[in-house]
């Protein structure tokens, strides 16, 4: 199994919201505005004090969403196993309608996770200074994205699973940029 997961960069991401589907008629939920009482899942500190896109993470039974410093952390958590329970929805910031980098809007710029595109290997940080998924609504923000900050524009089902796990190597400078300056972030694809 885990060769399979290996092989498959987001089979168990697909399994998880596929499995939060199956007979169950519940409506999503829609995705709730960013406040300074939300704490994120995995670093359990502000999330609104982190830079970068964000995510939000709603499971059956939960009223409130799970919340992320890093969209690439709630891929995490929907892709280890263990992790997530019964996800109904998933929301990410659109960085193309998010305008500021630092501190993008609490509300207005949220955007279904799997509709979204992705840019990786750009050299923009995450929330916690790693390498960072960052979504698009907008196939053409990304690429202009990718022109100034570097990386390369996926589809959701095409992000590598070991671009989401990552290693000791994905953490650079708190400020948001790459040390390694010009070049995108390495990765093992």
């Amino acid at each position: 199994m885990t060769r399979i997961f290996r092989r498959t960069p987001f089979l168990g991401l697909f399994a998880a919201l596929l499995l939060a589907g199956c007979g169950d008629d519940t409506p999503a939920p829609k995705p709730v505005a960013l406040t300074r009482d939300a704490i994120g899942e995995y670093c359990n500190m502000i999330v609104a004090d982190h830079p970068g896109p964000k995510a939000q993470v709603f499971e059956k039974g939960r009223e409130k969403p799970l919340w992320f410093s890093s969209v690439r952390d709630a891929f995490a958590y929907l892709t280890l196993f263990g992790e997530a329970q019964r996800p109904i929805a998933v929301y990410v910031h659109d960085m193309g309608r998010a305008g500021d980098w630092k501190k993008p809007p609490s509300d207005g710029a949220w955007t279904k996770a799997k509709s979204a595109v992705y840019v990786i290997g750009s050299r923009k940080r995450g929330g916690m200074g790693a390498r960072e998924t960052v979504p698009f609504a907008d196939r053409k923000r990304a690429d202009a994205f990718v022109a100034e900050h570097g990386g390369r524009v996926v589809a959701y089902s095409d992000i590598p699973r070991e671009y989401i796990i990552g290693d000791k190597n994905d953490y650079d400078t708190p400020g948001g940029e790459s040390a390694s300056a010009g070049k995108p972030a390495a990765s093992k694809e």
